[in-house]
């Protein structure tokens, strides 16, 4: 590519070389897949390699799931350092800002505030929104366009942001957040025979020559190892 970008790396062995070295910085990138495939263990992968280089970072959950529960998960992979949480790395719940009994303009104006107030609290240069299509299910009318505002002001803060999403059988990644990212990544686990093979795909990246097509990873002790060329 003749412009050259600033990068972070993903902290996915196999996965830089297949982007020029990473992720463009300030971008947003939509990492999808069904339920299963790696998509909390690859967000996390990317926050621990930012903190090792003592870049800072946010993981937003929608789901309300205690952090001891997401750490028990964690904890047994080489790349958890639990001296980097609450630090380097940031937990922070937003599931109490998506209650139903607020209007969805109510709940669109608070989140959107709430992030930003927590974004400039920690100034990342990471953040992990995890899942983001469960605003969609509260927000309803107002999903695309938080979609939207929520782009820019993440891209405003100078920071890369992976927004996690459930892919379906009719599509491979959802629709909505698709329209506002900078690159999309999808991971499957297909059925091959007697057993189940791990793929990823990079489908989309701005300012970069990627890679195509789908290649094998596996989730190990040290995280997840992309095989490029395998397939």
């Amino acid at each position: 590519m003749e412009e050259q970008f600033l990068r972070l790396t993903t902290g996915i062995p196999g996965l830089d070389e297949m982007l020029e070295g990473g992720f463009p910085y300030p971008s947003t990138i939509l990492l999808a897949g069904q339920t299963g495939t790696g998509k909390s263990t690859f967000s996390l992968q990317f926050l621990f390699e930012g903190a090792k280089k003592g870049e800072r970072g946010i993981f937003f959950t929608t789901l309300s799931e205690p952090t001891n529960w997401m750490l028990r998960f964690t904890s047994s992979f080489k790349f958890f350092n639990k001296d980097l949480l609450g630090k380097e790395i940031i937990y922070f719940d937003l599931g109490p800002y998506l209650k139903p009994e607020f209007p969805p303009q109510d709940r669109f104006e608070t989140l959107l505030r709430v992030i930003e107030e927590k974004i400039i609290e920690v100034m990342p240069q990471r953040i992990v929104i995890d899942p983001i299509t469960v605003t969609s299910l509260v927000l309803k009318e107002k999903y695309r366009e938080f979609l939207y505002e929520l782009s820019h002001t993440l891209k405003n803060w100078q920071s890369v942001t992976l927004l996690t999403g459930e892919s379906t059988h009719t599509s491979p990644f959802p629709l909505d957040p698709a329209y506002t990212s900078d690159g999309i990544i999808v991971l499957y686990n297909i059925e091959v025979e007697m057993g189940r093979k791990r793929y990823i795909e990079i489908l989309k990246m701005r300012g970069t020559d990627h890679v195509t097509g789908k290649h094998l990873f596996d989730i190990t002790k040290n995280g997840i190892i992309v095989h490029q060329g395998l397939r």
